[in-house]
């Protein structure tokens, strides 16, 4: 999956930029204080972005 398809599913579902990392970006959810990290790849492998929205607490995309 592209990673800016990634990010606008996380940005549908609330969650924020919380800073920018040396090889990842660090997003967050505000309505349950869930962290996770977004690698700065292209590419995301789809078991990624499913650990990922896992992580922050949203459907899977």
């Amino acid at each position: 999956m592209k990673r800016r398809q990634l990010l606008k599913h996380l940005k549908k579902h609330g969650c924020e930029l919380l800073r920018e990392g040396g090889s990842h970006t660090v997003y967050w959810n505000p309505d349950n204080h869930q962290v996770s990290t977004v690698p700065r790849h292209t590419e995301i492998v789809n078991q990624l972005a499913w650990k990922i929205c896992k992580d922050l607490g949203i459907p899977k995309i």
